[in-house]
């Protein structure tokens, strides 16, 4: 049976990312929280605001970062195409990788699914190795354990602190 359409019958917990270094980021934030908020209703936990330097392309402005949870019962590929639309709305421009983003909102968890796909990779790939998504994860959802590696987001945050 299609995973899809399993999913569309219940609710999972979806765990979000935000990112933005680009003009009035504060303010990015807030607006890419008022149109997830109109997409999937209100956020059952949302972490502070966290000021991060940029990873992969170092040659940019310092990010703020936050962690956002859901619950939806949309399917993954639909929530990456509204979410892709989000961006676009909230002026979104997609140059380069790691590059300098208006915004940025990246599936981590969406319950203790693995997906994978050309287009969408559920959990995020890289998310264990990046402390600018693990800190805010922490905050919120400490216990969340990744469906691949077993270990808790708390487990890989402290893994990555000691390889500072």
């Amino acid at each position: 049976m299609d995973r899809d359409f399993e999913i569309a019958h219940r609710k999972e917990v979806l765990v979000l990312l935000l990112g933005t270094n680009m003009g009035d980021r504060s303010q990015n934030l807030t607006q890419a929280i008022l149109g997830l908020n109109k997409i999937l209703g209100e956020p059952i936990k949302q972490s502070t605001i966290y000021e991060t330097p940029p990873w992969g392309y170092e040659d940019q402005d310092a990010f703020l970062n936050m962690a956002v949870m859901y619950s939806t019962s949309m399917k993954p590929t639909i929530l990456l195409d509204t979410i892709l639309q989000l961006e676009v709305d909230l002026g979104r421009i997609r140059q380069e990788k790691w590059g300098p983003r208006l915004i940025d909102i990246d599936i981590i968890f969406y319950g203790d699914m693995i997906y994978q796909s050309d287009f969408l990779e559920i959990p995020h790939p890289y998310m264990h190795e990046r402390k600018f998504v693990l800190e805010p994860l922490n905050e919120i959802a400490p216990q969340y354990e990744h469906p691949l590696l077993g270990q808790s987001v708390s487990q890989l945050y402290q893994a990555i602190n000691a390889n500072e």
